[in-house]
């Protein structure tokens, strides 16, 4: 079975570019912007290159080019002026843009180059919360609506880790500077959104604390082992989907019956926080509804 998804609905378009597809189908009847195929059942289908234009199209309508004008351009004067265009405003919409488009085509160098791009004008800590947060928020979106493959998401989501592992080895040659607490880094069981928690553990050891990173599906046993050796712990557990909002809560009892000491604390971060009950949290338990807001508050 072919994974590679080249040809696309109407739907999958709008959910790619942002454009509805009722407008999608009024520029393409009435200005020829695009050059359907159609089934056997005379039901319109599109290539990647009707992708590629559509999402050059978007940029240039965002930027004040009326849909008129960009159907009397030349073809290949499209993706010229839309990279013409590309300022500080629109580098986070481009790049998110040319990232789909290296995914949609399995292409890992058209995925570094729009990285290396990005990393000549932005820190990486930028690039992160600029473009990839709001990418993998897309991406889930994408991939309820079957736009796209799990084959897809897979593969971007792989190279995203392998930046973030390549900017967290840079910072972990270096010693911790700050001694008074460790931080354990964990996804409960069967939990696998690992790319939040990565981002977390860059984060932290940025601010010069050590960290032990576990990663995901860690039982609770392996969080009472950390006790013989690390005292000061702050637990931070990134729960996207596991516990489900009908386990969440008794998960949180068990975890401060058996793994919470004097000396530490249990904090919570991820989509699952909302089903928690506040009445079940201890004073030593915190939850926090971003990355950011929870990297303030150690720093």
């Amino acid at each position: 079975m072919n994974n590679i998804k080249n040809i696309f609905s109407i739907k999958d378009l709008e959910n790619l570019s942002g454009i509805k597809a009722h407008t999608i189908r009024i520029w393409e009847k009435r200005y020829n912007v695009l050059e359907p195929m159609r089934t056997e059942t005379n039901i319109r289908t599109y290539d990647l290159s009707n992708l590629q234009k559509l999402l050059n199209i978007t940029l240039l309508h965002n930027h004040g080019y009326k849909i008129s004008k960009i159907s009397q351009l030349p073809p290949e004067r499209i993706p010229q002026l839309a990279n013409e265009i590309i300022s500080e405003k629109s580098v986070k919409h481009h790049a998110i843009s040319a990232f789909k488009m290296a995914m949609m085509n399995f292409d890992h160098s058209a995925f570094f180059t729009t990285y290396n791009n990005l990393l000549s004008e932005k820190s990486f800590r930028e690039v992160f919360y600029d473009v990839f947060i709001p990418l993998i928020q897309e991406l889930g979106f994408l991939w309820q609506t079957d736009t796209i493959s799990p084959a897809h998401e897979h593969f971007i989501t792989y190279l995203i880790k392998q930046k973030l592992l390549t900017n967290t080895e840079k910072i972990q040659t270096k010693p911790p500077v700050k001694n008074d607490r460790v931080f354990v880094l964990y996804l409960p069981m069967n939990e696998i959104h690992e790319l939040g928690l990565m981002y977390l553990n860059y984060e932290i050891l940025s601010l010069g604390y050590k960290t032990i990173y576990l990663g995901e599906s860690v039982p609770i046993d392996s969080l009472k082992d950390l006790k013989k050796y690390f005292d000061n712990i702050t637990y931070i557990c990134y729960t996207t989907v596991e516990p489900d909002k009908e386990e969440i809560n008794d998960y949180i009892q068990k975890l401060n019956e058996e793994i919470l000491e004097e000396s530490s604390n249990l904090w919570f971060i991820g989509r699952m926080i909302e089903n928690i009950d506040p009445k079940r949290l201890s004073h030593k338990n915190t939850t926090f509804t971003s990355i950011k807001e929870l990297v303030e508050y150690i720093d």
